[in-house]
């Protein structure tokens, strides 16, 4: 599951052309945490997965590799 995750939370920040820092004030976190998550080296809480969702407007299933739409 990370690594579906981390890889869409990129793909998603690059296609929008979002920087780390600027996901993670949107969802109240550090931009280390979002480096971390991307470098698979924290699991994200759920809150957080619902929040990236939110920001993306993609499901949940999706980033974490449930779905692939």
């Amino acid at each position: 599951m990370i690594e579906i995750f981390s890889e869409r939370l990129r793909d998603l920040r690059k296609e929008k052309n979002i920087s780390a820092k600027q996901l993670a004030q949107a969802i109240k976190v550090s931009d280390t945490a979002i480096i971390r998550w991307e470098n698979k080296q924290r699991i994200p809480s759920m809150e957080n997965v619902y929040n990236i969702a939110i920001f993306f407007g993609v499901s949940t299933d999706y980033l974490v590799g449930l779905k692939d739409y």
